[in-house]
């Protein structure tokens, strides 16, 4: 029968010169391992089969692979195949030092100060070590097993409607969301979705985006980038001023908002009743956009959870959900609801750059959607995000009971609340307690006046090993004077 290469193992790219074939065999092996192209460990084709590739004898490659061996670039065990042996490459030397030294009383000072940080309180990530593998394996297996071939074409830029189905009916029941499977996009995340809406938004006319006075900064710049200028709405006590969008000749430019109004990210409050009709009022009057950012509004811990804010009008609200929260940001699903009149434009758009979740962990997030396991794992997260965020309330009371927390019990941070003037303060003796926290400073637009101090505490990350001993951590930095505190932002 003759030999036909696509029915043999692994590929292996050499180039053999000379005439004499094994003595050229070898050259070619030992350059991909001195240049690093084999690393160690690397399993190579069989004799067989490498030499069905380069139409050589096949005694020819063994009798190459018996003396490399010998030589001690190859291993050779029953079993495990022909191998790259490990090799000890030389250290280049460490380039000289520009640094000034740390001076022996400071080292002698601060003996413990850690290199990495020992317990990690940042915010917006969920408890990665709770994600639901057996469950998600399951609900993979039958989803694939299940998968018609069209699947793994490039198929609707919209995403699968298998799990377009199912977000809609899950998005309406437990967000209160009014959503068709028509209206709604699959994104790689939220990153994604937003920066599709802010190039549509630029494509269709408006040149300004209003934002909050706090948030994650990457979020302004995506709006940036896609050509809207970004001006940030006033902040007070009870949240957004959005009223501002009215009576403030400033944001007379305005036709889009973007917010996260059922928790705010970061200082933690939800937007009142009164300023959620206002803002899509405004939206109506102006023909603008509300884009509302529910990144973790599944989490609600005294109460039923806010519902969506799409809900009051969904032809002025671009709604945008992520599992990043709820499940792990690794899976880079997200989704958008869309009003009709910039749904096709959305989909040209995306269509166009071609970005989209794998077509199978959509169909496997539509089964564990399907089959209740999402609701389950949610309910799950929902009391052990609770239990944590109690006992970082009940540790900041007895150990710094000057200190507030701020902010309404939801998701997956707190805001604890510092004297004025003391943040940069307490993050310095943070980062000397290996404790890696985020203060609120960090998320205030560069246009907006300081005026809050405090820590954005993000409780759902450490491991549970470690989750005491971090408690600990933090109440050691917190301020024992009480001070003048200003109050957390209302709820």
């Amino acid at each position: 029968m003759a030999n036909d290469r696509a029915t043999f193992g692994a590929d292996l790219h050499l180039e053999l010169r000379g005439t004499r074939l094994r003595a050229g065999l070898m050259d070619a092996l030992r350059e991909a391992v001195r240049s690093g192209r084999l690393e160690a460990g690397t399993r190579l084709p069989s004799s067989r089969s490498l030499a069905a590739d380069l139409g050589i004898a096949r005694n020819t490659v063994a009798d190459a692979y018996a003396e490399l061996v010998a030589e001690g670039w190859l291993t050779a065990r029953q079993g495990s195949g022909t191998r790259v042996a490990p090799r000890t490459a030389p250290r280049p030397p460490a380039p000289p030092s520009t640094a000034p030294a740390i001076p022996a009383a400071a080292r002698t000072r601060h003996p413990a100060r850690p290199d990495r940080p020992l317990h990690n309180l940042k915010a917006g990530t969920p408890d990665l070590a709770s994600f639901p593998r057996a469950e998600w394996l399951k609900a993979y297996r039958r989803a694939l097993t299940a998968a018609p071939n069209e699947a793994f074409g490039y198929g609707d830029p919209r995403g699968r409607a298998e799990l377009r189905t199912v977000l809609a009916e899950y998005l309406a029941r437990a967000r209160g969301v009014h959503a068709r499977s028509e209206r709604i996009v699959i994104c790689a995340g939220f990153v994604h979705g937003l920066t599709l809406i802010g190039q549509v938004l630029r494509a269709g006319g408006v040149r300004e985006a209003a934002v909050e006075s706090y948030g994650l900064g990457l979020h302004a710049d995506l709006l940036t980038r896609a050509g809207l200028a970004t001006r940030a709405l006033p902040h007070d006590a009870r949240g957004t001023r959005v009223e501002s969008l009215t009576d403030d000749p400033a944001f007379r430019a305005a036709g889009a908002v973007l917010m996260t109004a059922a928790h705010q990210f970061p200082l933690g409050g939800a937007l009142p009743p009164d300023r959620r009709a206002a803002v899509v009022d405004w939206a109506r009057a102006t023909g603008g956009v509300v884009l509302e950012d529910d990144y973790d509004g599944e989490f609600r811990y005294d109460r039923q959870p806010v519902g969506a804010l799409q809900q009051l009008d969904p032809e002025r609200v671009v709604y945008l959900g992520t599992a990043s929260k709820s499940l792990a940001p690794g899976l880079r699903l997200a989704w958008m609801v869309l009003p009709e009149r910039l749904l096709d434009a959305v989909v040209a758009e995306k269509g166009a750059v071609d970005w989209v979740s794998s077509a199978t962990d959509q169909l496997a997030f539509a089964e564990f959607l399907r089959s209740g396991a999402y609701d389950r794992h949610v309910r799950a997260m929902r009391l052990r995000y609770r239990r944590r965020r109690d006992q970082l309330v009940e540790a900041v009371a007895a150990h710094a009971p000057h200190t507030r927390v701020g902010g309404i019990a939801a998701g997956l941070h707190a805001v604890l609340a510092l004297p004025p003037g003391t943040e940069q303060e307490v993050l310095r003796a943070a980062a000397w307690q290996g404790l890696a926290v985020q203060g609120v400073d960090q998320f205030r637009r560069p246009s907006v006046a300081p005026a809050l101090d405090g820590l954005v505490v993000g409780y759902a990350t450490p491991p549970d090993s470690g989750w005491q001993a971090a408690l600990r951590a933090l109440c050691r930095i917190l301020p024992q004077d009480p001070g003048p505190v200003p109050a957390p932002p209302a709820p």
